[in-house]
């Protein structure tokens, strides 16, 4: 029965050069996969669907960096139900990929699903916007310094693999990114949040760099926190964080605590105003601009701080 579901998913691909069937024990997480995997009830949806056509969108992978057998982009919930559901072997398409290709590709690819712990993308974000300087670094080690910063340009791909990232939602970069955007602006831009936003995610990951999962059925059991207070964080700082990032409620909570944060910059930015001034703007526009974004550094700094440590 097995291997006819798995050869399902194949005859769906038929006209398609480069899906081969691969023994889900030479597949391997991708290292430093920040979304949890758990057999809940989407999964087993997956799963259930799995039994009855089989994988229907192949899994990306690519050789495994690390040891022997691939590693998985785009596709660990899908190995995970058809190990569920029995299977030996799933479809998969091999690419050669460098480290950041591979970071953005996994990352985006599972971005598009609708239920996403705040935690999860967090450590996503962080992960990207690293692959996406990285990729900056090594654009502009090579590039000719007249030419503009950055490019984005996708990999050229097959009709097959143009499926695969219909369906799977999967962009696999080159180097580069927009032009003459900063990392965190392109990243704010692509997943639809403020650079504010995403400089909050990221700063929750410094707070945890040893993050434990729990599962959503732990986390309801939890109860609801608030958010960073310094005298609980004292002595209760692992465990505190795991429960605030990983609550689905904290997302909301971010959403509030991202206005309350706007209404206190412009409080902050009228401060500094009047203590110093920001240049007439009309005679000296490039100064005015460069006292502005100073300010709201400035700004930015100060409610960061606020934030960990009211």
């Amino acid at each position: 029965m097995a291997k006819k579901k798995e050869m399902c998913s194949l005859e769906n691909h038929e006209s398609g050069a480069g899906i081969v069937l691969m023994k889900l024990e030479e597949l391997h997480s991708f290292e430093g996969h920040p979304f949890k995997v758990e057999r809940n009830q989407e999964l087993f949806e997956l799963r259930c669907s799995i039994e009855k056509e089989g994988v229907l969108v192949p899994l990306l992978v690519r050789k495994n960096p690390h040891g022997d057998g691939y590693e998985i982009i785009s596709g660990h919930r899908r190995k995970e139900a058809a190990l569920w559901a029995g299977l030996t072997k799933v479809p998969v398409i091999i690419r050669e990929l460098d480290d950041d290709q591979s970071v953005i590709a996994m990352i985006d690819s599972n971005l598009q699903r609708e239920k996403i712990l705040p935690s999860e993308k967090a450590f996503a974000y962080k992960m990207r916007l690293e692959a996406m300087k990285h990729q900056g670094r090594l654009e502009s080690d090579t590039s000719d310094p007249l030419e503009p910063k950055c490019k984005t340009e996708l990999v050229n791909v097959s009709e097959l693999e143009a499926e695969l990232q219909k369906l799977g939602k999967v962009k696999i970069q080159k180097k580069g990114g927009a032009e003459g955007k900063r990392s965190n602006e392109q990243l704010a831009s692509m997943v639809g949040e403020s650079v504010t936003q995403i400089k909050r995610y990221i700063r929750l990951t410094h707070l945890i760099p040893n993050l434990t999962y729990k599962s959503s059925e732990q986390m309801e059991q939890l109860g609801k926190y608030g958010f960073l207070r310094r005298d609980y964080l004292k002595n209760h700082r692992n465990s505190t964080y795991q429960v605030m990032l990983l609550q689905d409620t904290i997302g909301e909570h971010l959403l509030e605590v991202d206005k309350a944060a706007r209404q206190r910059e412009e409080v902050i930015l009228k401060q500094l105003e009047e203590k110093e001034p920001l240049p007439d703007k009309e005679k000296d526009q490039m100064a005015w601009v460069r006292a502005a974004n100073q300010h709201r550094a400035i700004a930015e700094e100060i409610i960061l701080k606020e934030l960990i440590y009211v």
